[in-house]
């Protein structure tokens, strides 16, 4: 594979470097979107839809710029790098990507335009909090069929952007065994509906995560994303795209932190020298340019294995692994150098660190991706 950026691409990552550095302008901005319920401004998702980034991967029949993953991830390390906070991730990678994979003509015309529009929301409601560990397809949330209508029963955890999204994408089972991936339906949940409860959750990186309960939801059965009681191939597939976008998102978050300690080396001076000039402080620096290169090949060469069609469970997995294990040694490094300073909420430091240990769980830490690895290699 090439891991040269095409012009195209070079003109998203240059376009969203000038953009962010704009729209997410410094650590105060940062804190108050921790603090705000909605965690994003709308000058913010107004402007990253008229760059058309919310369609970057959808059809030009849909609204979109007939981008390819590759775009996308292009995009998202810039998204990582910046630190941006929102429901981009949620609606376009959970959400569209979903609706993409499975949805009806009718269901793509519908929902794919408004989304590339920045006017509708979307997420997918998966976790729950019955299974000890993460297991995506651990679900006791059922949908049971009253005529032409389904009942939908249940408690997920952990919904991104849930307080927000005008359609919670609800994994449900519908028949089998907890656990099956077999049995498993995709329904599309109008957030208003009766029944739907919503409440944020208190998170580490100040993402905004929710408790969602379905208390008798009742939807029609044309709400069913793709084919009743087939969705584990669907959710599969989304998931490895959300693997590998997360891994892009660490990998531009690792690239800011290295950089900002850097700097900081090169400037803070003691017993007469900077730091940076000592061996041991440029052995640290040089540690956090080992990883985030591992993290740059195995994060590219899974999502053009994902872009080109290619089997890539075993490639997905350890880019995950590999990503989550090595933002949180060039954070942790990044403290080190900074000392105290680093520690100060109003320092960007926290901002990266926080978010670099959220990551490293969400769809699945590096424990669960090398036990994928280890059976893809039949061990």
């Amino acid at each position: 594979m090439d891991f040269t950026y095409t012009e195209e691409q070079k003109m998203i990552k240059d376009a969203a470097r000038g953009f962010l550095e704009k729209a997410c302008p410094n650590v105060e901005w940062y804190l108050d979107m921790d603090k705000d319920e909605k965690g994003f401004t709308p000058e913010l998702w107004k402007g990253m839809a008229e760059l058309g980034w919310m369609g970057i991967m959808f059809p030009e029949k849909y609204g979109g710029i007939g981008g390819s993953f590759l775009d996308l991830v292009v995009l998202l390390e810039e998204m990582g790098y910046a630190a941006v906070p929102g429901p981009f991730f949620s609606t376009v990678l959970l959400g569209g990507l979903a609706v993409l994979e499975a949805g009806t003509d009718a269901q793509k015309n519908d929902l794919l335009p408004k989304i590339a529009e920045g006017k509708c929301l979307l997420t997918l409601a998966l976790t729950e909090a019955a299974s000890t560990v993460y297991d995506p397809f651990f679900i006791e949330t059922t949908a049971k069929a009253a005529g032409d209508n389904y009942i939908i029963n249940g408690v997920k955890l952990f919904v991104p952007d849930a307080n927000v999204s005008d359609v919670i994408i609800a994994a449900v089972r519908t028949s089998g065994t907890t656990g099956d991936k077999d049995g498993i339906s995709l329904f599309l949940v109008d957030s208003k509906t009766p029944g739907v409860k919503t409440t944020l959750l208190k998170t580490t990186a100040g993402d905004k995560l929710c408790e969602v309960i379905f208390d008798a939801v009742t939807v029609s059965k044309d709400k069913i994303l793709g084919s009743l009681n087939g969705a584990g191939a669907v959710i599969t597939r989304v998931l490895q795209y959300a693997a590998v976008g997360k891994c892009a998102e660490m990998l531009g978050g690792s690239q800011k932190v290295m950089e900002i300690t850097v700097a900081y080396a090169k400037e803070r001076v003691q017993f007469g020298k900077a730091i940076g000039v000592y061996q041991a402080v440029q052995h640290h620096c040089a540690n956090q340019k080992m990883a985030i290169e591992g993290s740059t090949y195995i994060t590219y060469k899974a999502a053009w294995m994902l872009c080109n069609g290619l089997p890539a469970t075993r490639i997905v997995a350890s880019a995950k692994a590999w990503g989550s294990e090595a933002y949180k040694k060039v954070a942790a490094i990044g403290h080190q150098i900074f000392g105290g300073t680093g520690y100060i909420v109003e320092h960007p430091m926290p901002i990266y660190s926080r978010r670099a240990k959220a990551a490293e769980y969400a769809y699945g830490n590096a424990n669960y991706h090398r036990q994928l690895v280890a059976t893809e290699l039949g061990l």
